[in-house]
Order: C-alpha cells, then sequence, then structure tokens
C-alpha cells in the first residue's frame, strides 16, 4: 500500500524560505508522477508542483522562478524548495503521487507571515 509521509511545514517571515520533503512506500515510486497540491482556507486545491519519472517538472505560473520540485529515486523522496514565500503562499501543503490513481499525504501546514 503506498504511502506518503510529509514533513517539513512551518512557520516563516515573507520572503524566507522552507523545504518540503515527501517521504513514499509502497514499491511503486520510481515509474510515476509525483507533486504538490495546496490549499488554502475557502479555496479549492490547486498543483503548485509536478515531476515525472523521467525528471521533467511543471509548476503553477504563481510559484515559478520560486520554487524547485526535485526526487530521489534512492531515498523515495520528492522535495519542494520553496523562496522568497509570501503571505498568499500559505496553505497546506500535500504530497501527491499519480500511478492509476491519486494518492495523498496527510498535509503540511505552511503559514507565511507579512
Amino acid at each position: 500500500q503506498v504511502q506518503l509521509v510529509e514533513s517539513g511545514g512551518g512557520l516563516v517571515q515573507s520572503g524566507g524560505s522552507l523545504r518540503l520533503s515527501c517521504a513514499a512506500s509502497g514499491g511503486i515510486f520510481r515509474f510515476n508522477t509525483m507533486g504538490w497540491h495546496r490549499q488554502a482556507p475557502g479555496k479549492q486545491r490547486e498543483l503548485v508542483a509536478g515531476i515525472n519519472s523521467g525528471g521533467s517538472t511543471n509548476y503553477a505560473d504563481s510559484v515559478k522562478g520560486r520554487f524547485t520540485i526535485s526526487r530521489d529515486h534512492v531515498k523515495n523522496t520528492v522535495y519542494l524548495q520553496m523562496n522568497s514565500l509570501k503571505p498568499e503562499d500559505t496553505a497546506v501543503y500535500y504530497c501527491w503521487l499519480l500511478y492509476g490513481r491519486d494518492y495523498w499525504g496527510q498535509g503540511t501546514q505552511v503559514t507565511v507571515s507579512s
């Protein structure tokens, strides 16, 4: 059974940085797409960044140039480096894996103060 465990959220001031990590288990890590979604209060969940098994990435326009997604196949982990954080980045961030269906982590809170 696929499990995704996130870490790295927290409180940071505007302009600061955070790095999120998501460790995957369940044996299907290598041949799938992974990424991060976020959901702010009162808003729909949105894709922040994705990376496929070949390393190709895509980003939401709102985070391009500030966030970087990467993955480590040996550690079965995907990362989201978030720089130049803004208050509008405040949300619960969910790790996501796509392999036939969607799998989700439990979510980690990111709060950016102004």
